[in-house]
């Protein structure tokens, strides 16, 4: 028997989007591989799918992540 039981990271008041059970969560309720957050509401994480499609086009769309058009613009000390 373990001395320590493992927690799932976070806290109540924090809200996340389960993947898995596609729903809102208060606090640490599923594994954290399984979710997005934490959100300080839970509206918020009720639009974690949304946000994170447009999250991808902006990184999709976004020059600087484009290394064939122009080269690699990243900062130097970022790489």
């Amino acid at each position: 028997m373990p001395l320590f039981k493992k927690r799932t990271a976070g806290k109540p008041g924090e809200w996340f989007y389960c993947l898995q059970h596609q729903k809102v969560e208060e606090g640490p309720e599923c594994p954290a591989k399984d979710r997005f957050g934490p959100y300080a509401s839970p509206e918020e994480a009720r639009h974690a799918m949304e946000t994170a499609r447009e999250r991808n086009l902006q990184w999709e769309n976004d020059p600087r992540w484009h290394d064939a058009t122009t080269g690699d613009t990243r900062d130097a000390d970022e790489g």
